[in-house]
């Protein structure tokens, strides 16, 4: 991860002179634990899951895993099954925010953040469209996404 000197010189400078305009789909090996937060998120049924790189151009955290549910109770139950699994394999959540309202949880894990959106803020908020200079990580098969499908593959 590249070192900057402050959070404010990092916003100012995101890529250091790199003009890009669209996300760029990458192949990355993914930590374990995101592999599992996607699991989890799919076996509830999670809508349009999306991994965003960010290691070059913030230094909060390197990964956002961005998610979505059809309505409040679905997104709950999404980060519940996520902070669930993840706390079983030895990685407790750091900070968790927006639970009661449920339009948006975030799930701060250190060195990635879960969003769990609710349809309509995840349109309204468009952290795709915010953090475009990131590099969108291609997902593995088995958490491959579709869009308006969930990731659970039936059989």
């Amino acid at each position: 991860m590249k070192q900057h000197t402050t959070v404010k010189e990092q916003s100012l400078k995101p890529a250091s002179g790199k003009q890009l305009t669209k996300a760029a789909v990458v192949e990355s090996k993914l930590d374990d634990r995101i592999l599992l937060a996607l699991d989890a998120a799919s076996e509830k049924k999670a809508l349009n899951s999306v991994v965003l790189d960010l290691r070059d151009i913030a230094s909060f955290t390197d990964y956002f895993v961005i998610t979505s549910g059809t309505n409040e109770r679905q997104v709950q139950a999404i980060s519940d099954e996520v902070v669930e699994k993840l706390k079983k394999a030895g990685s407790p959540v750091t900070r968790v925010e927006g639970y009661k309202s449920a339009e948006w949880i975030l799930l701060d894990y250190g060195d990635f953040v879960m969003h769990i959106f609710a349809e309509k803020a995840r349109k309204f908020y468009d952290l795709e469209r915010l953090w475009r200079e990131s590099k969108q990580v291609e997902l593995p098969r088995e958490v491959s996404h579709g869009a308006g499908s969930s990731l659970r593959s039936e059989s």
